[in-house]
């Protein structure tokens, strides 16, 4: 992944400048260190892949370099991906990110692999920034950095729902471990 990440970042200055409410393409290619013992890429590998696409966007935004000035930094803290086909050795393939919209906790994007004009597979990602001294940053902050949101730029009901339900899962799952 390192040798993938060092390419990643000499290509990505190459790319035309993004907005932040625009979709990144980010192209790879499966190589024998991305597949499993069924020689397909393994899933693990989409979601090290998932972390190129949204480095993609902030990059060529300049979204990046104004998150690190103001001391913070991105995490991942949900994402939920469906596999609908298989990559396999060599085979080249596109990332499509995008952000979907936000709540007044979460920013979501979606990501999308595709071979052509076929998905492979695809994902949403519940994402917040922390601060480098500690903390999390306010939704309302990261909005401020951003600038003007686009109208049409509304969170879709299904991502409302899907965020309602994996953290009602979540909350369950803790109430299980401390009632041990």
């Amino acid at each position: 992944m390192y040798l993938r990440l060092l390419l990643f970042l000499l290509r990505v200055r190459a790319k035309s400048r993004l907005g932040i409410w625009d979709t990144s393409h980010a192209s790879f290619r499966v190589n024998l260190g991305d597949l499993d013992v069924q020689r397909h890429m393994n899933n693990g590998r989409y979601l090290s892949i998932m972390d190129l696409g949204r480095m993609d966007l902030m990059l060529r935004s300049g979204f990046w370099k104004r998150v690190t000035g103001a001391g913070w930094y991105p995490v991942v803290a949900g994402q939920s991906i469906t596999y609908r086909r298989s990559l396999t050795l060599g085979q080249r393939f596109d990332v499509a990110t995008r952000v979907l919209g936000h709540d007044e906790r979460w920013i979501y994007l979606e990501q999308v692999f595709r071979r052509g004009e076929t998905v492979i597979a695809d994902a949403v990602v519940r994402a917040r920034f922390l601060r480098t001294s500690g903390g999390s940053v306010d939704v309302s902050e990261v909005l401020e950095l951003v600038g003007p949101i686009p109208e049409d730029r509304v969170l879709p009901e299904w991502v409302a729902q899907w965020n309602r339900e994996s953290s009602a899962h979540s909350r369950a799952l803790a109430e299980q471990g401390r009632g041990r």
